[in-house]
């Protein structure tokens, strides 16, 4: 592996936990004349960690964060000692950001159905004709691997291209049987061994991915009279399948799905598998599913349209992370969950796309982020964690999301809008004005899009590469 150095950055938005944030964030042994300008220094009661400009990330040949702060401060020469530099000349650098609920692999399309819900048609009214899941389930059954494989490839790209997705979760869910369920997970594994990279040095060649198992997504049509036999056919045979190749699991526990009860043995079946529990929560109506996740200590109760207090309460106890939605709550012109309840009661808040081809066919997270702050109540500090650290701890994983000693060395560069300063501020404010320039997972670039680029050429001396779409 190479060192890679990012330079002349005009906000450098670190996302540390507080207990770094009062600090510089550097691996390396301060010399004690450090300047301490305010401008330059994390402000203790930013709860972003925000560096002014010109600061540096510096990520070291271990994939570890040596430095990430003002230059002037850094301790060290890093142009000199980077194999790779990348001049940020202005730009904003973010944490790899973490896309923490994804339905990423299926078949088929619901634009028809879209058209629909436009003409009033609901969509619980098309799913329980056998449209919604079970059209795509269909339809993913249907298909092979490597059709699956070749799409779901092609959205986690675009997810990393659109928004510097340095970390992707993606669920099972509509092939609702037992080698059905599996054929997804395990297209979900090849997408991240291929991400994983397999050249010399190990190189990443795209996301880290998260897999969940989510057989209880729906009951599938077979199954429709005998609901109870599906429920034993996921806790039976689909979980011991899927054993080993997912990480979580996930339940939709809801009307026209599962009952709170099943929800319970499924989730517990899958805890003794080794999975770690998540759930869909909420959304349609409230059933005690996201009180039931804080009390098996689980990751995360995603959507929340309709939690109560009670549920918020223990989720906070707990550090469940609630994952807002926004894209499905737009889709399906439902109600905002109640963000400032959750935030009255200190449950972390992550934001996701949810992309899926029925209720969120989402891409863009940092519009999700956006319509978190318009539609939902977030602050924009609040919505900027929700899709870097508080979105790492929905996976269970706290080096995600954020940049420092211990962190993972995943960075994401935006050009902010044309005319706007390089502000979290104006990410957030102009939906779709800023561009994604260049994205790095473990010290390696995945691309980059037009930066200033040089290696080094040995004692010091640094060759000029070129402005190149990628390495």
């Amino acid at each position: 592996m190479s060192s890679l150095c990012i330079c002349n950055l005009g906000l450098l938005v670190t996302c540390a936990p507080e207990t770094l944030t009062k600090t510089a964030t550097s691996s390396a042994k301060p010399t004690g004349t450090e300047p301490s300008s305010p401008k330059r220094r994390h402000a203790s009661d930013d709860p972003l960690g925000r560096v002014l400009g010109p600061a540096v990330i510096f990520i070291d040949e271990n994939k570890k964060v040596k430095y990430c702060g003002s230059e002037v401060d850094c301790p060290f020469s890093f142009t000199d000692e980077a194999d790779v530099t990348v001049d940020g000349s202005g730009l904003i650098a973010l944490p790899g950001l973490v896309d923490c609920h994804t339905h990423a692999v299926w078949a088929g399309s619901r634009a028809e159905e879209f058209a629909e819900r436009l003409r009033g048609v609901s969509y619980v009214d098309i799913q329980l004709r056998g449209g919604g899941i079970n059209s795509t389930t269909r339809a993913t059954r249907a298909a092979s691997v490597a059709e699956l494989y070749a799409s779901a490839q092609a959205r986690v790209d675009k997810l990393v291209r659109i928004n510097g997705a340095t970390t992707v979760e993606i669920k099972s869910g509509y092939g609702l049987s037992v080698e059905a369920e599996a054929k997804m997970l395990e297209v979900a594994d090849k997408i991240r061994v291929k991400s994983n990279g397999v050249g010399a040095g190990g190189r990443a060649e795209g996301p880290r991915v998260v897999r969940t198992f989510l057989g209880a997504h729906l009951v599938p049509s077979e199954f429709r009279d005998d609901k109870e036999k599906y429920v034993r056919q996921v806790i039976s045979e689909q979980i011991p399948r899927c054993k080993g190749i997912a990480d979580h699991i996930d339940v939709f526990v809801d009307k026209g799905a599962f009952t709170l009860d099943e929800g319970r043995r499924i989730l517990e079946a899958g805890k003794q598998a080794g999975m770690k529990i998540k759930a869909h929560a909420e959304q349609i109506e409230h059933t005690g599913v996201a009180k039931l996740v804080a009390d098996m200590g689980g990751l995360s109760a995603d959507h929340l349209e309709r939690v109560d207090a009670e549920a918020a309460s223990e989720m906070a106890k707990k550090n469940v992370v609630g994952v807002l939605l926004p894209g499905a709550q737009w889709y399906l012109k439902d109600i905002p969950p109640p963000a400032p309840m959750l935030r009255e009661h200190g449950v972390k808040m992550a934001v996701s796309t949810d992309l899926n081809p029925g209720s969120s066919p989402v891409y863009d997270l940092i519009q999700c982020a956006t319509m978190c702050c318009v539609m939902q109540g977030l602050t924009p500090e609040e919505a900027i964690l929700g899709v870097t650290r508080h979105a790492g701890l929905a996976l269970g994983d706290d080096r995600l999301g954020w940049l420092g000693p211990g962190s993972v060395g995943d960075v994401a560069i935006f050009r902010p809008p044309p005319g706007e300063a390089a502000t979290i501020e104006s990410l957030i404010q102009f939906s779709g004005g800023y561009e994604c320039v260049s994205c790095v997972r473990d010290g390696s670039l995945l691309f980059n899009s037009g930066l200033p680029t040089s290696s080094s050429a040995g004692l010091g001396k640094r060759k000029k590469i070129s402005k190149q779409a990628s390495l």
